[in-house]
């Protein structure tokens, strides 16, 4: 069997049963030459720091360490925060045979391996394996189809960690054959107990060099919570501080062994999904300052700047569209500079964008309209297209009639006229519905007018202290020809909306027929429809 990223380690005191080539290191007493992190794993449950909601007596975990229960258990936690050193306490505090491998090396083979032999010990008697999975969310979906079974008839009890979310990363049989457990970035407290116990601790540096005040701050202010990165930073700081004769760790010998904080984030892993999730809705949530953070975590984490600008872009019609319009042409504006431009400058151009977007009015209305729209399309509404509507600029598209009736609306003074835009069935449908935020304000306004002269539902309210004044009503006619087609080829065609006023019609007509001579006082025109009803028709 190839056992490249496998390793045994036997039940204490009995003779190794493990194939030849296997490799018990990293799982033994780690040697005094050990990287300061590795020294000061704790021996046991009681030692571990910053995971209380785990370790209550009778809880999941402290049963996979004592052996109590043979459950298949995946940790789930950001970089050094016990992962690892919870597989070290299963495997040296149970008598089960303990197996671990690295997804990063191991293959189905491998797995397959450990699983059949795990199969044969149990058939003759043998003690129950454990098999530690590293980095399982590296593991392809073959290779973790090769898990089900031996985790489902307990062959195996699987011990899996994972840095990445594993609702995304794990497949759902094996997740839900699993315990899932949570693992907590250590607190401030957590970090500075720790570090002090690696100063006096015999394991650690038993006392040798001291650490200021100060000193200890700047490290556990840099871990952010990763108690191995303030450990590893910790260790370097003691070799410079006893190669300089010193017998205290200051500040300025801490700042050199470590001056870049920890940044939790993975271009590819669950802190780039909720770093950017927290910098949209900063945005969404008009704080600037908040967003601005979010901004420089992905700046400084290496993100790719052309992801944070089309996000920026997307942003800017989604979260604020007509309520500044002038959004977009910044946001776009940004991500051209990013092109241009690109990193670290570019940063500004980004930066400026996300304060724009953070300060800016905001509105949803363009994106629940679309949304509103879709969901119809989906559902099978909207029919034909109209026929006055169709190309028409074809030979013989006017022989199937596409383009007649088409009402061209520059030849209305006021650029709108009365005609179906929509299919028969959404006739009247109300998509885009305007808040009275920033610039979005007057759009809600023209909006309603817009409707009641496109759909002929005659005038809405009237402002107050406002009469209309009639100076000629005519009564419409069916006679007279509408405006060429220009749409349509130019053709023209009859309408029974045309108005019979001539070329002495006055100021206020309409050029497709649909006003009488004049207008009021308060822009409407006055109108007789074949009916006999009075309708005002106002400028939109």
């Amino acid at each position: 069997m190839d056992t490249d990223g496998l390793f045994t380690l036997a039940t204490p005191g009995a003779p190794p049963a493990a194939p030849a080539g296997t490799d018990t290191a990293g799982f033994g007493t780690p040697s005094a030459d050990a990287p300061l992190p590795v020294r000061m794993r704790p021996a046991s449950l009681d030692e571990l720091v910053g995971q209380e909601h785990l370790l209550a007596p009778g809880a999941p975990l402290r049963q996979l360490v004592s052996g109590a229960s043979p459950m298949s258990v995946i940790l789930w936690g950001p970089p050094g925060t016990g992962k690892t050193t919870i597989a070290h306490l299963v495997a040296h505090a149970t008598d089960r045979k303990f197996v671990a491998m690295s997804a990063l090396t191991a293959g189905v083979k491998d797995v397959r391996a450990v699983i059949d032999t795990a199969r044969r010990e149990r058939r003759y008697g043998g003690p129950p394996t454990v098999l530690f999975i590293d980095e399982v969310h590296r593991f392809s979906k073959t290779q973790q189809d090769s898990l089900l079974a031996a985790v489902e008839d307990r062959t195996v009890t699987l011990l899996a960690a994972t840095t990445e979310n594993p609702y995304f990363s794990v497949i759902s049989p094996l997740l839900s054959r699993c315990v899932l457990l949570t693992l907590q970035a250590l607190g401030d407290d957590d970090v500075r107990g720790l570090v002090r116990r690696a100063v006096t601790d015999e394991r650690g540096l038993g006392g040798a060099v001291t650490l200021s005040a100060e000193a200890e701050e700047h490290l556990v202010r840099l871990a952010s919570g990763d108690v191995r990165k303030a450990l590893t930073a910790l260790e370097a700081a003691a070799g410079s501080a006893v190669a300089q004769q010193a017998t205290e760790i200051d500040l300025a010998t801490a700042e050199r062994a470590v001056d870049v904080a920890a940044v939790r984030y993975d271009r590819d892993g669950d802190a780039h999904y909720d770093v950017t999730s927290a910098f949209i809705k900063s945005m969404r949530g008009s704080d600037p300052d908040a967003a601005l953070h979010w901004l420089a975590r992905m700046l400084v984490a290496g993100e790719d700047p052309r992801f944070i600008a089309r996000r920026i872009v997307i942003f800017a019609s989604e979260d604020v569209g007509m309520a500044d319009p002038q959004a977009l042409l910044v946001a776009t504006a940004a991500a051209q500079a990013v092109q241009n431009v690109g990193l670290p400058e570019a940063g500004l151009n980004l930066a400026q964008a996300v304060v724009h977007l953070a300060t800016a009015p905001k509105s949803n209305s363009v994106t629940t309209a679309l949304g509103e729209a879709m969901a119809d399309v989906r559902a099978g509404r909207g029919g034909a297209v109209p026929a006055h509507l169709r190309d028409a600029h074809y030979s013989g598209s006017k022989g199937l009639g596409h383009g007649r009736g088409y009402r061209y609306p520059h030849d209305d003074p006021r650029g709108v006229v009365r005609q179906q835009y929509a299919p028969d069935d959404l006739v009247d449908t109300d998509y885009y519905r305007p808040t009275d935020h920033g610039a979005e304000r007057a759009v809600g306004e023209r909006v309603p007018r817009l409707r009641r002269i496109v759909r002929g539902l005659g005038p809405g309210p009237r402002p107050a202290g406002t009469e209309p004044v009639t100076k000629g009503v005519t009564r419409q006619s069916t006679a007279s020809a509408v405006p060429p087609d220009q749409a349509a080829g130019g053709e023209r065609a009859g309408d029974a909306s045309q108005s019979s006023a001539g070329s002495d019609a006055g100021p206020g007509s309409s050029s497709d027929g649909s006003g009488d001579s004049s207008g009021g006082a308060d822009g409407r025109d006055i109108r007789v429809d074949d009916s006999g009803d009075a309708a005002g028709e106002e400028q939109p």
